[in-house]
């Protein structure tokens, strides 16, 4: 049951890859509007990883208020929310869960979803042929390194953050397009690990589509969330199954 007896539809939302930023205003418009729309009638609202374009640290909550205060907001109304770092968020921490009010969840995630197991992620760390990548996404996620990243003024880290995006930006330039895609093999052992679960939902690549496997002998769905550059869109799943939906 929702907020002063609202009741929730039977149906929960994904989405991913946002990359919510002060130079993409018409994206957080479009955002706000879907949390006051579709998400308000939803059970649960999973968000999957790059929801800002970066995140330098907890003590920045004052930045981003209009955005955790509607996500507080939704939550109080009785939609479930839960977040998965990405890779230009992953120093999300405790403070900017509480203020929001939504649960952190850790990557791989398995969940069932209205009978079906699925099992989410942000994405980036099946990416196992972008070796430089991974070599740096240890690092990053490193406990020892955040908790010296965050000791630093936070106008440091945020001049070190935009220093990496625009390094980051040349090498994917000069990248094999397949590269940056999930490893097949990595994605196979990923499911077997967790004993082929009907679905799996990640973002990362910008590339949304539906690609049905079959890892030994196994029917698995593998759902990729789009971004929001463009077009804003998300996954819905319920009793009926998984579909893509465009936002308006």
């Amino acid at each position: 049951m929702g907020y002063a007896g609202q009741e929730k539809t039977a149906f929960s939302l994904l989405i991913s890859d946002l990359h919510l930023c002060d130079s993409r205003p018409a994206i957080t418009a479009q955002f706000l509007g879907f949390l006051q729309q579709q998400a308000s009638q939803a059970e649960a609202l999973y968000i999957l990883g790059d929801f800002f374009e970066y995140w330098a640290g907890d003590d920045d909550l004052a930045q981003h208020q209009p955005i955790i205060q509607a996500l507080r907001a939704l939550s109080e109304q009785g939609t479930q929310l839960y977040f998965m770092h990405g890779n230009r968020d992953f120093l999300i921490g405790k403070a900017f869960a509480a203020a929001a009010g939504l649960t952190l969840l850790p990557d791989p995630t398995l969940v069932t979803l209205y009978g079906k197991r699925a099992l989410l992620s942000h994405g980036d760390a099946l990416c196992t042929d972008d070796v430089a990548y991974q070599a740096f996404r240890r690092q990053v996620r490193a406990p020892a390194w955040q908790e010296n990243f965050l000791q630093q003024p936070l106008n440091a880290r945020k001049a070190q953050i935009e220093a990496l995006r625009q390094r980051s930006e040349q090498e994917k330039s000069g990248k094999q397009e397949s590269i940056m895609d999930v490893n097949a093999e990595a994605v196979a052992a990923l499911l077997r690990e967790y004993d082929y679960p009907e679905l799996f939902i990640h973002g990362h690549t910008h590339r949304p589509a539906l690609h049905p496997l079959e890892v030994d002998g196994r029917r698995v769905d593998r759902w990729v969330l789009g971004d929001w550059y463009e077009q804003g869109s998300c996954l819905v799943v319920d009793r009926q199954g998984v579909r893509n939906q465009q936002l308006p």
